[in-house]
């Protein structure tokens, strides 16, 4: 049962870095054919995974803070109907730091909107471009002056270990973020993706990333300002105030289920994954054709299951119970889910600790933590 809702908005008001949807920017959108297809879009999934109230919903993709507030307030009355709403629900919006976007905030939260989430990512006017963002530092400090008389709840992101960072560089930057005393931040390490612009720029020498000690450094310089500002690491990259967690994202982090409406979202049903049709001409008409915006479901087998229980949840400070998980998928015990042997050693190296059937990666880890996983991982589930 979903007690989770995503609902993504693809258009972009122009070209951005901020997703790859840059093919969907459009001078005019036509709310009321796109209200009435993500609705379609909702009903189906409610009719599958329903019966349990939501705790959170989210609306990301392009730009979804210039979606019109009465589009966002007639989505989240639908969503209410289908499924009904848990007290204390989240309703998170994804914003870029615009001046447009900001002066939008105020009808945002009369609609339902009660967190927001930007992509600050610096306020340092040259890391910013040197990033491709749009935005600059002053747009970044004003759109979240704006989000927080707005808002109950804000959160930003933040990236560090670029090239050139050092630990005081660093201790500026997220000092100035904790000094907006939100009760959130999301702080990552940059990191180069194959096939992105930064991975040319590697290959041809422009610049050379940060290297392993020296963002090990920047990460345990983070832990530590963090904790002590209040907002220690729930997750590898987020922080907070205790009880002001992403309920969001914990359900991803959980492996609980969650239900992906729009084009291109991915959404989890009683153990099968749900793709819907990326481009939202596509989208639209399979809405029209079939009630829904599915192209792709697949059942996922319990090996892959449990491999991916372990791998986002093994990402939270709070770990994973084995034995609770052996029983959900089924399995015999946790040496069905874990290699025991590297278990051992990784223990005695400090990087991961045990509590009983608790298992999770430890402070000393955090920064090896993919390396880590491919190890924990028992065999059967990988090879399934």
């Amino acid at each position: 049962m979903a007690r989770a809702l995503y609902i993504h908005w693809p258009f972009c008001a122009k070209k951005c870095p901020y997703c790859d949807f840059n093919s969907h920017v459009r001078d005019s959108v036509d709310v009321a054919a796109w209200q009435a297809a993500l609705i379609a879009d909702m009903r189906h999934e409610a009719a599958l995974a329903g019966g349990e109230a939501l705790t959170s919903i989210f609306f990301g993709g392009g730009t979804p803070s210039l979606m019109p507030p009465a589009l966002v307030e007639a989505l989240l009355a639908v969503a209410e109907n289908l499924w009904g709403f848990a007290p204390g629900i989240e309703i998170t919006l994804e914003a870029n730091p615009s001046s447009v976007e900001a002066a939008n905030f105020a009808a945002l939260a009369s609609a339902g909107i009660n967190r927001v989430s930007l992509g600050v990512q610096s306020f340092d006017d040259a890391t910013l471009r040197w990033l491709g963002r749009l935005h600059d530092g002053k747009s970044a400090q004003n759109a979240l002056d704006v989000a927080l008389n707005c808002f109950g709840r804000v959160n930003f992101d933040m990236i560090y270990a670029l090239p050139g960072h050092t630990p005081d560089l660093w201790q500026a930057q997220l000092g100035e973020a904790l000094s907006y005393g939100t009760h959130h931040l999301s702080l990552y390490q940059l990191t180069i993706e194959p096939g992105t612009r930064f991975a040319s720029d590697v290959r041809r020498g422009v610049f050379a990333p940060l290297d392993d000690d020296a963002a090990a450094d920047l990460f345990a310089l983070t832990q530590e300002m963090t904790a002590a500002a209040g907002l220690p690491a729930y997750e590898t990259s987020n922080h907070a105030r205790p009880g002001e967690e992403s309920r969001h994202n914990l359900t991803y982090w959980r492996y609980q289920d969650y239900a992906g409406i729009g084009p291109g979202a991915h959404g989890r049903r009683g153990g099968v994954a749900t793709v819907r049709h990326k481009k939202p001409e596509n989208f639209l008409n399979a809405v029209v054709a079939q009630g829904h915006g599915i192209c792709e479901q697949r059942a996922l087998p319990v090996p892959e299951q449990a491999a991916e229980a372990l791998l986002m949840g093994l990402r939270l400070a709070e770990g994973i119970d084995l034995a609770g998980l052996a029983a959900r998928f089924g399995l015999g015990g946790a040496d069905a889910l874990v290699n025991e042997g590297a278990l051992a050693r990784l223990g005695d190296l400090g990087m991961v600790w045990r509590d009983g059937a608790r298992l999770g990666v430890t402070q000393h880890g955090r920064p090896l933590l993919d390396a880590l996983l491919s190890e924990i991982v028992a065999d059967a589930l990988v090879e399934a």
